[in-house]
């Protein structure tokens, strides 16, 4: 069944027997994959349904009402529920548009015997994740649990480009953040990052909890083999959380290094204008002393009177540059 012939809103419906073999289905197939119970195991991938889809699907797989609820509504929390035999979890998911980050959110149904996939806003195709397991059948044979890994494994790996990416922009901001002159724009792109980065923190760092809780699940849903390759799969999702931490600690650095600088800077204007104001007061004290017009100024009938007091004001001004180029203010 091509993708053009399912309902709006659905991208994919399959059924896979216990060996891994697929065999695309229509939507009022699926109660009867689930009726069967020869190890078969339906896998669903939706985009943005409406609530008559759901309404169906609800109908056929016989999911629970909050969750089904949950998955019609967008940003939703983070989050694994256990409802019965089955498991509803809520994850969020982010891509590099540009320099920009965005991020949509996925909510899965996982049963006995089917996957269902609801992606919302900026979430790319699980395609790759289907293909890869169509690819390992000996994997895909454990059931909804291996596609379910495949998803999340997927899920996981879209971080770290974006994790590898901002850390090359952070590293070609440090040119930016040590130049002479102050920039404006280095500090908004210092926030811009750091703002982006807290983001994918914020959806990153539940995904954490969400595989603990997954590799310890006990019970017939999640057998121990996919657990071990959902472990991986929290080692790599860890290995992004550290790394985020890093990045944020470095920019929250950087742009304290940057202020600092700032600071640094102005002092040295400051300093450098206070000393030339100096060597220009001894002159402008001087000049406006013989500028009050007294009658009696003894010293102006001597006939080196001039000369002398040119070469005092001049001592001076040197004797100052010569303090204030000791002292680095100038």
């Amino acid at each position: 069944m091509t993708s053009s012939s399912l309902p709006s809103g659905v991208v994919n419906c399959a059924a896979y027997d216990r060996s891994g073999q697929r065999s695309d289905i229509s939507i009022d197939a699926i109660s009867d994959v689930l009726d069967a119970d020869d190890g078969s195991f339906v896998w669903l991938g939706l985009y943005e349904p409406d609530e008559a889809l759901l309404d169906k699907l609800q109908e056929e797989f016989g999911l629970h009402d909050l969750a089904v609820e949950d998955a019609h509504h967008a940003h939703q929390r983070p989050k694994i529920e256990t409802y019965g035999q089955s498991l509803f979890i809520a994850i969020h998911t982010a891509q590099l548009v540009g320099t920009r980050i965005q991020f949509g959110e996925t909510h899965l149904f996982v049963g006995q015997h089917y996957l269902v996939t609801v992606r919302h806003g900026a979430s790319t195709t699980y395609e790759a994740a289907r293909a890869r397991m169509e690819r390992e059948p000996e994997l895909l044979a454990h059931g909804p649990a291996a596609a379910l890994y495949a998803v999340l494994d997927m899920a996981v790996d879209r971080f770290a480009p974006i994790v590898d990416e901002f850390g090359a922009v952070l590293n070609s901001l440090e040119q930016d953040i040590f130049a002479d002159d102050y920039r404006k724009q280095t500090v908004k792109k210092l926030y811009d990052l750091k703002r982006e980065l807290t983001r994918l923190r914020m959806a990153a760092a539940p995904l954490q909890d969400i595989l603990a809780q997954l590799t310890r699940a006990r019970g017939d849903l999640i057998g121990e083999e996919i657990q071990l390759y959902l472990r991986d799969v929290h080692d790599h999702v860890v290995r992004v959380n550290e790394t985020t931490d890093t990045l944020r600690e470095m920019l929250t650095a950087a742009v304290s290094v940057n202020l600092a600088l700032v600071t640094v800077r102005q002092g040295e204007i400051v300093k450098r204008l206070g000393a030339w104001a100096a060597l220009l007061a001894a002159p402008t004290l001087v000049a406006s002393w013989y500028g009050m017009n007294f009658v009696h100024m003894p010293e102006l009938q001597g006939r080196w009177a001039y000369g002398v007091l040119v070469a005092a004001v001049g001592g001076v001004v040197l004797w100052l540059h010569r303090m204030f180029r000791r002292a680095g203010w100038l």
